[in-house]
């Protein structure tokens, strides 16, 4: 068991594996699980299912990455494993298209600074509301959700900056919560390990 200082929660380790789908932020993702106390571990994106199952995973976190044509067999992770799942940036984009969303080239293109409007905090954005500042790339985003999904957060450049499955725990948030610039990053890392921890 642990004990978070920063939130008062007590919580087991849990095993948490990280799609690398070739982002820069892939390993930062990874140290982050990990000095938040998880047992964490980088996993290739062309792993099978059965590999991914075999390290028996508490959640799954989808990394970012240079484009959806990086993303490996990602989408059946999404389809067939049934843990929770957080999708940063490309990830968050690989949710969408899985489930009939749409992806498609941003207006505003490389990372910078971006202010977030919380729509519903639900399980992963609890606390971090009303607005937040965030380190997010548009060069790629969701612009359609899938149906029945869940809008939790938008910006002035980018409508669709958070989502949700309706009633999986399946997550995407376009920015990047590991990174120094993230405002309350480590705040989502530990929702969302409370929600594999609910699981």
């Amino acid at each position: 068991m642990h004990f978070f200082k920063k939130t008062g929660l007590i919580m087991r380790e849990l095993t948490i594996l990280v799609i690398n789908n070739y982002g820069q932020f892939c390993h930062l993702i990874h140290r982050t699980v990990r000095d938040l106390d998880m047992d964490t571990k980088i996993v290739s994106n062309m792993s099978t299912v059965e590999e991914i199952m075999a390290e028996e995973p508490d959640g799954l976190i989808l990394s970012g990455g240079p484009t959806i044509k990086r993303a490996g067999i990602g989408s059946e992770y999404i389809e067939k494993i049934d843990v929770p799942i957080l999708g940063i940036c490309l990830g968050h984009q690989l949710i969408a298209q899985t489930f009939g969303g749409k992806v498609g080239p941003g207006e505003h293109g490389g990372y910078a600074d971006v202010e977030i409007e919380v729509i519903e905090e639900d399980d992963i954005l609890r606390g971090i509301g009303p607005k937040t500042s965030v380190w997010a790339s548009h060069a790629d985003e969701v612009t359609a959700m899938p149906e029945g999904f869940i809008q939790l957060a938008r910006s002035n450049i980018c409508e669709i900056e958070a989502m949700r499955h309706p009633t999986k725990p399946i997550y995407g948030v376009q920015w990047h919560p590991e990174v120094a610039h993230t405002e309350k990053g480590e705040e989502l890392f530990m929702n969302f390990f409370e929600v594999c921890e609910g699981n």
